[in-house]
Order: C-alpha cells, then sequence, then structure tokens
C-alpha cells in the first residue's frame, strides 16, 4: 500500500459475535482474532486484499471508518490541523512497528490514519 491508500475499515458492532457471522455469511468474509487484538476480531474480504475488522460500537465509533495509509501519522495529523480538521485520537502505537490515529475532516467525518508495516495481520 502507498501513501493515500484506503488500507483498513472498521465496522461497529453491538454484538461481534453476530456481526461476524453475519460478514461471515452474507459476504464470505474471513474473520478471525489475532493475540494481543482479543476482542477486536479482524475481518479479511475474499480478494485477500479489503480488511478491517469489528470493534464493539461506542466512543469514537459510531459508524464505519476508513482508515488511510500514510507515510507520516505525524505529518497527516499536522495537515488536518492546518486545513481545518482536528485530532479525534492521537496517534497510538499497535505493534512496534506500526501505529494508528484518527481525526475528523473539514466535513465533520471521522477517518483513521495508519502508519507502517501490517504483517499477516487483517
Amino acid at each position: 500500500m502507498a501513501h493515500g491508500d484506503i488500507t483498513h475499515l472498521d465496522i461497529p458492532a453491538d454484538d461481534l459475535e453476530r456481526a461476524t457471522a453475519f460478514y461471515r455469511t452474507v459476504f464470505g468474509w474471513d474473520v478471525k482474532e489475532f493475540p494481543g487484538f482479543e476482542g477486536y476480531p479482524m475481518w479479511q474480504a475474499p480478494n485477500k486484499i479489503s480488511g478491517g475488522g469489528f470493534g464493539p460500537r461506542g466512543g469514537d465509533l459510531q459508524v464505519p471508518r476508513s482508515t488511510i495509509e500514510v507515510d507520516s501519522i505525524d505529518a497527516a495529523l499536522a495537515a488536518v490541523e492546518a486545513n481545518g480538521g482536528r485530532v479525534v485520537r492521537g496517534k497510538e502505537e499497535i505493534t512496534p512497528t506500526s501505529w494508528w490515529a484518527v481525526f475528523e475532516d473539514s466535513e465533520g467525518n471521522q477517518l483513521g490514519l495508519y502508519e507502517g508495516t501490517t504483517g499477516d495481520q487483517a
């Protein structure tokens, strides 16, 4: 993936097991949990490119949220703020080689940012 690519889609769920069963059955998504990410089942579409996770609805995850890969979260967040957006959730570590953040664009939409390597996770 390259800077600016959509890399991940978080889907909020009131019932993670029900959401997992729904998307497996309806779309054939491969859904599993990874060590260290318990309670956040990750999915991958049959194309082996599209992926994301099911997170408990609440807090800053109320509606589906796309995540954009960037070369630098720090630079992207600075650009967001300089152009009328705001930081919702600052840079946080996922693994020692990957980080994420959440911002709100100039239109009030929340999107995620991702920097790093994905390894073998969705």
